[in-house]
């Protein structure tokens, strides 16, 4: 399968809205019922982090590249975005604090500033679309100047990346910071149909030597599957008997 990518700005805030939304509302669907929902909210969290955010990065970016951008409307959506920023904060502080069995907001108030967050992100990226129209910016998705697509979120975020789904020079970023994510014990697999993924745990190896564990399940042809898995903190390796 491939993965397309969005070619406006306006269909790239239609993906992360949409994926906002479903997140959003397998959250709701839980503080409905009087559930506080931990693996729904840190769901919910990392797409946050991970795309939302970026996403407004790159867009002051095209604000602030474009000739005519106004200087007072830039100082406007940096305020917003800190705003965002402040909001998901929120979300994040009553993420960790429910790990650890104190939750800091009830079920009916943490569904209140979900839905409120969806309202201000829906806004935040349609006042960027207007500014960045009043400067006569043609308003590109941030993936065709080079920006990580958002449709390879889902294709890296699983226990299985289908290396042959991801084209472009960024793929491999991509897959190293899903990687570079791993939590300890926790393992990935990487499979192609096209070449041998060992330039990618190669690098990985260069990065954090001894930190993974590296398996072939498949060693082609045709066919590649490699598993890795995050050694526990504090792993040393057993001596030679």
């Amino acid at each position: 399968m491939t993965i397309s990518d969005s070619s406006t700005l306006a269909e790239e805030h239609e993906l992360l809205m949409r994926e906002v939304a479903t997140r959003a509302a397998a959250l709701l669907k839980e503080t409905d019922e009087g559930r506080f929902p931990q693996p729904e909210l840190q769901e919910l969290l990392n797409y946050l982090h991970l795309e939302v955010l970026r996403q407004a990065a790159n867009e002051q970016w095209l604000l602030f590249r474009s000739d005519h951008h106004d200087p007072v409307a830039l100082a406007r959506l940096r305020r917003d975005q800190l705003d965002l920023r402040l909001a998901i904060d929120t979300l994040s502080e009553a993420a960790a604090t429910a790990a650890g069995g104190a939750p800091t907001l009830t079920a009916d108030q943490l569904a209140a500033i979900t839905r409120d967050l969806t309202t201000q992100i829906e806004c935040y990226f349609a006042d960027g679309e207007a500014l960045l129209a009043a400067a006569g910016a043609a308003a590109p998705a941030t993936a065709l100047l080079g920006a990580r697509p958002h449709e390879w979120y889902d294709a890296t975020e699983g226990p299985v990346i289908d290396l042959d789904s991801l084209h472009g020079a960024r793929r491999i970023d991509a897959v190293m910071a899903r990687l570079l994510r791993l939590l300890p014990s926790e393992r990935i697999e990487l499979r192609s149909t096209v070449n041998d993924p060992s330039p990618i745990w190669q690098r990985l190896v260069r990065v954090d030597p001894g930190g993974y564990g590296i398996v072939y399940l498949e060693r082609g042809p045709g066919a590649w599957r490699v598993e890795l898995t995050r050694r526990p903190d504090g792993w040393t390796p057993h001596p030679l008997a």
